[in-house]
C-alpha cells in the first residue's frame, strides 16, 4: 500500500514537473511602463501580470521592467548597468534563461541629457543587449517593442524624439538583426487618455498593451514561429 502510494505520489510531481518544464518562459524587460509606475497593483495590473492571464498556463510570464531606465549604457540610469543589486533586472532576466524576451525601452532616452550627449551609444547598447540574450543556452526569440507614444512631456520625457528618432531607429536595428517588432507606438496612439500622467498607462492602457503583445505572440506560436 505504502509502495502504491509512493507511486501515485511521484506521478503527481512528474506530472506537475513536465508542465512546469513545457512552459514558454518570456521575460519582459523595460522601464517604469513595463515595471508599472503608478498602478495600485503592479504585480497585476502592469502588462506583464496581464499578458500572463492572457497567454494562459502554457506560458510563464516574469516582470523584469526598472523604472528610469535607459537603453544606452551611457544614460543616467542604465538598464544593463544598473549598480545596485537590488535593481540588477537585466542580469535576471539573462538568469531566467527565457524562451521569448521582450524589449520595450527607449522611452528615458529622450530625455534631453540623455539623447542630447549620448544618442551614438544606442545602437552599442542595443546591440550588446541582443548579443546578450542570444548567447543564452534557451536561445529566445526576442521581440523589440516600440515605445508607447507620449501624450505630452512629462518627466523630461521628448514624445517627439521617441516618436521620431528613437521608434524609426528601433525599427531599423531589428531590421538589421533581423528581430520581430511590435509596434506599440502605432497601436496605443489611440488611447492617449489612458495616460494619466501624459507617460505612463493606466490599468486599461496597460492591458492594452498587453492585448497587442499577446495576440502576436499566439499568432507566431499558432504558425509555427516557436514550439514548446
Amino acid at each position: 500500500m505504502q509502495i502504491r502510494r509512493l507511486i501515485v505520489l511521484l506521478s503527481v510531481v512528474w506530472a506537475f514537473l513536465s508542465v512546469s518544464m513545457a512552459q514558454i518562459r518570456v521575460a519582459c524587460v523595460g522601464n517604469s511602463i513595463t515595471e508599472g509606475h503608478g498602478l495600485a497593483d503592479p504585480a497585476t495590473e502592469a502588462y506583464p501580470g496581464v499578458l500572463q492571464r492572457l497567454l494562459g498556463n502554457d506560458f510563464a510570464v516574469q516582470n523584469f521592467g526598472l523604472s528610469g531606465y535607459t537603453l544606452m549604457r551611457e544614460g543616467d540610469y542604465p538598464y544593463m548597468n544598473a549598480p545596485d543589486p537590488a535593481k540588477r533586472r537585466f542580469q535576471a532576466a539573462l538568469a531566467s534563461n527565457p524562451d521569448i524576451v521582450t524589449i520595450k525601452l527607449g522611452t528615458n532616452d529622450s530625455k534631453a541629457r540623455n539623447w542630447n550627449h549620448f544618442k551614438d551609444d544606442f545602437v552599442p547598447s542595443f546591440n550588446a543587449m541582443i548579443d546578450s540574450f542570444q548567447c543564452l543556452p534557451s536561445h529566445p526569440i526576442i521581440y523589440i517593442c516600440l515605445p508607447i507614444p507620449a501624450a505630452g512631456e512629462n518627466f523630461s520625457i521628448r514624445p517627439e524624439v521617441v516618436d521620431n528618432e528613437i521608434c524609426p531607429l528601433l525599427r531599423q536595428l531589428a531590421a538589421e538583426r533581423g528581430l520581430p517588432v511590435i509596434d506599440l507606438n502605432t497601436a496605443m496612439r489611440p488611447y492617449l487618455e489612458t495616460l494619466d500622467d501624459m507617460i505612463h498607462p493606466n490599468r486599461v492602457g496597460s492591458a492594452l498593451i498587453a492585448e497587442e503583445i499577446a495576440r502576436r505572440l499566439l499568432v507566431d506560436r499558432a504558425e509555427g514561429k516557436f514550439k514548446k
